[in-house]
C-alpha cells in the first residue's frame, strides 16, 4: 500500500467517532491558523529578481508551509494540490493576524492554537482514545490531510481510498454506537 494510505489508516484508527471527526473540522484549522499567525512575524525581505528590484517577505510561516506542502505532494499529487490551497488560506489568515498590533497578534495566535487543541481533546473524549500524535508525531501532519480527505469523502470523492481506510481502520461510528 502507498504511504498515503498507510498514514491515513493509522490516523483514522484514532478517529472513528463522527463527533470526534466533527471536532477536528473546527480544531485543526484553528490550530493551523494559530501556528501560521504565530510564525508570520518576523518576515525578512528577500530579493527575487536580478533585473527587477522586487522582494518578497519571507517569514518562518512561509518556510514551514513550504516544507509541509512538499510533504503532502510526496504523499499524493492531488492531495498535495488541495493541501496547498488549505495552507494558502491558513497562511493568508495568519498573515492578516500577524499584521495586527503585537497584543492582538499574540492573543489571537494563542487563542486559536490553545482553543483548537481544547476542541481536539473534547473530540477524543467522545472517541475514548488518545490523539494519534501521542504514538506518532507524523500524526500532527496527517491531521490536516485527514480533514481534507474526509471532506472529499463526504462529497463522494476518492471512494476507493475511503473504502480502503474503512476496511483497515473500521467504519465511522455514529454517536449511538459505543466504541469497542
Amino acid at each position: 500500500m502507498s504511504l498515503l494510505v498507510e498514514n491515513l489508516v493509522q490516523y483514522a484508527a484514532y478517529h472513528r467517532d463522527r463527533r470526534n471527526i466533527a471536532t477536528h473540522f473546527v480544531g485543526i484549522p484553528a490550530i493551523v491558523v494559530g501556528i501560521e499567525a504565530a510564525l508570520a512575524r518576523p518576515a525578512l525581505d528577500v530579493a527575487v529578481g536580478s533585473f527587477l528590484p522586487v522582494s518578497l517577505p519571507v517569514s518562518p510561516a512561509a518556510l514551514v508551509t513550504t516544507a509541509v506542502v512538499i510533504f503532502y505532494f510526496a504523499l499524493d499529487r492531488r492531495y498535495g494540490a488541495l493541501m496547498t490551497f488549505f495552507f494558502s488560506l491558513a497562511a493568508w489568515a495568519g498573515v492578516a493576524i500577524g499584521r495586527q498590533s503585537t497584543g492582538v497578534w499574540l492573543l489571537a495566535s494563542a487563542f486559536l492554537f490553545i482553543g483548537g487543541w481544547a476542541i481536539q481533546f473534547v473530540g477524543h473524549a467522545f472517541e475514548g482514545k488518545k490523539p494519534a500524535f501521542i504514538d506518532d508525531l507524523v500524526g500532527l501532519l496527517i491531521g490536516p490531510l485527514f480533514i481534507v480527505a474526509e471532506a472529499g469523502f463526504s462529497l463522494g470523492m476518492r471512494t476507493e481510498l475511503r473504502d480502503e481506510i474503512e476496511r483497515r481502520a473500521g467504519p465511522v461510528r455514529s454517536a449511538a454506537v459505543p466504541a469497542k
